[in-house]
């Protein structure tokens, strides 16, 4: 779902940014501050959304996915960071010793 945006994008005081992302997508304030609307969330029967104001150097991390909008509370430049690779966990002992039993050992 992320609209990838890993290239810094300058914003004019007064001007949104609108963008999807995955949960776990961060922004990063590389100039200025800026407003972040959270992706819209359900709370019982309503929906709410969590608004946060960043400064310079100061990074966004999406809970969940969805649309956030940026907007620039003066001149500024945001930059979407690559998400962390996520390394597959171990297999535990028992489940390698199943596929050893199995005859299936990689």
């Amino acid at each position: 779902m992320t609209s990838e945006f890993s290239e810094i994008t300058c914003l004019q005081p007064g001007q949104t940014l609108r963008v999807a992302v995955d949960a776990g997508a961060a922004l990063l304030v590389t100039r200025g501050c800026v407003s972040v609307v959270s992706p819209p969330s359900w709370f019982g029967e309503t929906v709410f959304t969590a608004r946060s104001t960043l400064d310079e150097g100061e990074a966004y991390v999406a809970e969940h996915g969805g649309w956030i909008e940026v907007s620039a509370l003066s001149p500024a430049q945001v930059r979407g960071l690559p998400r962390a690779a996520t390394v597959p966990p171990a297999p535990s002992r028992v489940a390698r010793l199943v596929q050893l039993l199995v005859g299936n050992a990689a």
